[in-house]
């Protein structure tokens, strides 16, 4: 499969870049936990650094000096995570586009889904009951039609003009829809239990979704959609109800990623307390100044291996997993 996938973006003119893992801040997202660790300097002196969650900002680094097409297979880590899903090494996919929108990203990962499944051998894409025919075209569902399809829910309604959510108009509908609110529940809280409760085993069955512009409040990373404030340019893949890829048509704007950074802090405080917050990357924000107008994604290796090999653990296509924690 790797190899497929090489060929492939070599095809398309794409650069392999590869990125060190260990950086001065592992991403800001509040509910992505990181790896800490510790830079010795040869007078002794020491730095809090982290093993990165994506190899996002280092990828944007290279597109603000100059690269336009660029791939990388990277290991990330995210700490706080194991499950048939979720492991805490794994590999990522990331590619990014330079000068196009976020729509040619939808027809990279048919072209994806369609190399993993012939280099696999077979025809149908499998996870426990569910499948998918990785070869067919995808299924475009934006986020508003998915919750009201699924979970009888109007998501639109409890944004206003500009995007900024109304937890308790979702706590109500979340209400209707069976997902009881606990007090201390944000909109962001909801949006994830709907999301989880009632949309996403029910999408990519048959043939892939793509859940297509997210609320903007969800979509740290990226740009609002010209055609509605309310909705960003993110995109998710998925098939079998699994999510293997999340993309978006990047934000350039330093000040309000800064801003979206900081509040994403703000909250895993919150959650976690003040030593779970994780610094800003000043190189990265920075650079976002340089940056052309770009889009990318993130899609979950292994995740697609399982589904083209019929696996029911992620551990099972890891070729070395980390052992589980004895009690």
């Amino acid at each position: 499969m790797f190899a497929a996938w090489r060929e492939g973006f070599e095809a398309l003119d794409f650069t392999e870049v590869d990125t060190a893992a260990l950086q001065v801040s592992p991403g800001n997202e509040a509910h992505i936990g990181a790896f800490a660790t510790s830079l010795t300097g040869p007078g002794g002196q020491a730095r809090r650094l982290f093993l990165h969650t994506s190899p996002e900002f280092a990828c944007k680094k290279l597109l603000a000096a100059g690269e336009e097409r660029i791939f990388t297979f990277a290991h990330a880590f995210r700490n706080g995570e194991r499950g048939p899903l979720h492991h805490p090494e794994f590999t990522l996919l990331e590619w990014y586009r330079v000068g196009e929108s976020y729509e040619a990203l939808i027809e990279d990962c048919s072209r994806i889904l369609a190399a993993a499944a012939t280099a696999a051998g077979v025809t149908t894409l499998r996870y426990r009951d569910r499948l998918a025919d990785p070869y067919a075209s995808p299924e475009r569902l934006t986020v508003a039609d998915a919750f009201q399809r699924h979970a009888g829910v109007d998501l639109l309604a409890t944004l206003d003009g500009r995007g900024a959510p109304d937890r308790d108009a979702l706590a109500a509908q979340a209400a209707l829809a069976g997902v009881t609110p606990a007090q201390d529940d944000t909109w962001s809280d909801l949006f994830s239990k709907l999301l989880v409760a009632h949309v996403e085993h029910r999408l990519g069955l048959g043939r892939p979704t793509v859940l297509i512009e997210y609320p903007a409040c969800e979509a740290a990373l990226a740009r609002p959609c010209a055609h509605d404030p309310r909705v960003a340019e993110r995109f998710e893949l998925y098939a079998c109800g699994i999510e293997l890829a999340n993309a978006f048509g990047e934000l350039t704007d330093p000040a309000e990623q800064r801003r979206r950074f900081e509040m994403e802090m703000d909250e895993r405080a919150r959650i976690y307390g003040q030593d779970e917050r994780y610094p800003l990357d000043e190189d990265f924000l920075a650079a976002l100044a340089l940056m052309p107008d770009a889009c990318g994604i993130a899609l979950g290796v292994d995740r697609l291996v399982m589904l083209a090999t019929g696996a029911s653990r992620i551990d099972q296509v890891i070729w070395t997993p980390v052992a589980e924690i004895s009690l």
